[in-house]
């Protein structure tokens, strides 16, 4: 079978047309051979040729570089670029109206051609979010009600006051909690920047079911779920339900912020 670039000359590849040019120069200019002649041998057309002599009069053999096309002016650019990278790491779908936290590429589109007014395809947002140093990967979630100096007073004060408290009534430790399990999607990736899992700030109170749990040091758990509201009726029937059969009472090292004190050991 005859190679396609062997009949049809547009198939060579650029870097060889350029030899191919000069050496058909070459023959005409230096080796005085008849232009059709040269033509005819190389399978071009003879207008080829004569637009090669007049390249090289011009310039010489330098004249006969291959140039690639410009093309036409990108329809991302650094503007943009640099705002995907932006909305991707200080924000989240959910803060454009999107019921998720996860990005994807197909929002990311979406975004562009609803900011920008270009139309650009998913594989092209992909290619421009790892071009900045962007990857998909699994997030960690974090409470927006988290609260780092709370956490330090408990670990430093609180906690040690209630282990003391534990010892002197024979109790063991359980620490409770109350948590909204929301409607919304948190299982999948997102982007980051590559080796930095991102953090998405979410709160956990929207929708869904609650769940009152309390687990010991031993890693004992108990749990509870409602689909409605946990009110004072509830939870303290869930605190007897942590007391009943146990020879030692649980002394609770956590509570939901509106509800009182309670110690199930007093």
């Amino acid at each position: 079978m005859t190679p396609e670039w062997l009949e049809d000359g547009r198939k060579v590849p650029d870097d060889v047309m350029y030899y191919i040019r000069r050496m058909a120069v070459y023959a005409v200019r230096v080796l005085g051979q008849s232009p059709e002649k040269v033509a005819e041998a190389y399978n071009f057309d003879r207008s080829c040729i004569y637009r090669w002599l007049k390249q090289y009069d011009g310039g010489g053999f330098e004249a006969l570089e291959s140039h690639m096309p410009v093309g036409s002016d990108p329809i991302i650019t650094k503007a943009t670029d640099d705002w995907m990278k932006q909305a991707v790491l200080d924000s989240t779908p959910a803060d454009f109206g999107y019921d998720t936290h996860l990005w994807t590429c197909p929002i990311l589109a979406t975004l562009l051609r609803d900011k920008f007014g270009v139309a650009v395809s998913d594989t092209a947002v992909r290619q421009h979010l790892k071009a900045m140093g962007l990857t998909c990967q699994k997030p960690e979630y974090q409470d927006v009600a988290r609260d780092e100096g709370e956490i330090a007073r408990f670990l430093d004060d609180k906690f040690p006051r209630i282990q003391r408290l534990a010892e002197k009534m024979e109790a063991d430790i359980a620490f409770e909690d109350e948590a909204g399990v929301g409607v919304m999607t948190r299982h999948g990736r997102t982007w980051g920047m590559s080796g930095e899992p991102p953090v998405i700030k979410a709160s956990m109170l929207r929708g869904g079911y609650n769940v009152l749990s309390a687990v010991t040091a031993e890693g004992e758990m108990d749990y509870s779920i409602q689909d409605g509201t946990v009110n004072g009726e509830r939870y303290i029937g869930f605190l007897g339900g942590l007391i009943a059969g146990r020879k030692r009472p649980p002394d609770r090292a956590g509570r939901p912020r509106h509800f009182p004190p309670f110690q199930t050991g007093a």
